[in-house]
């Protein structure tokens, strides 16, 4: 079993759950609770351990996350306890297409984002990223991949070797490319150059 855990990160809605599938189909063990089910948002699963949201209170789950993999939303990075090894394959998604998808989810469980929310998420969003970006190059206990959202849709298999590499090639490719499903790219983005 390895001696690092398995992170995998991003914004909420970038693609984290298909990645966590991925992950799973290719054959590595996966930290869930299944305590939010599958929905008209995320069809397939969120993949969530609801744990990790109280890591800062609490992160003795770590203790037995050694070889598996668990989500951990951008945002939670920051409790992650130090003295632990950890990959972690950080999923990117065009702002526009995060906010139009968040936004949908929000409408569909009755709330009113609002107009301005987008300019103000944008902009938070944007400096949010790259702090996290900034805090795992200066951890030496912490190895990352980046993977855009859009570039996974359009070519699974090559984002999968990527991963495989950086999980010391140890999964079924194969399987994982199997598991990207380009009809749930919804809110596709007319400019992907932000």
């Amino acid at each position: 079993m390895s001696n690092y855990i398995v992170v995998v990160s991003g914004l909420p809605r970038s693609g984290t759950s298909m990645m966590m599938r991925m992950l799973e189909a290719g054959g590595l063990d996966v930290l869930v609770d299944n305590v939010k089910g599958a929905d008209e948002d995320n069809p397939n699963g969120y993949y969530e351990f609801e744990r990790v949201k109280g890591t800062r209170y609490d992160s003795s789950w770590l203790n037995d996350a050694s070889g598996k993999a668990v989500k951990v939303v951008s945002k939670y990075i920051y409790d992650l306890p130090l003295d632990q090894e950890y990959r972690i394959i950080f999923m990117k998604r065009n702002i526009n297409e995060v906010l139009a998808s968040q936004k949908r989810m929000l409408e569909r469980r009755g709330f009113d984002p609002g107009k301005k929310r987008d300019q103000i998420m944008s902009s938070l969003f944007t400096r949010h990223l790259a702090e996290v970006s900034h805090l795992i190059s200066t951890q030496k206990k912490m190895s990352a991949v980046y993977i855009d959202y859009c570039d996974i849709i359009e070519n699974p298999l090559t984002y999968a070797m990527k991963v495989n590499e950086l999980l010391d090639r140890t999964l079924d490719i194969l399987s994982m490319a199997e598991e990207v499903e380009p009809s749930l790219y919804r809110h596709r983005s007319l400019n992907l150059n932000q």
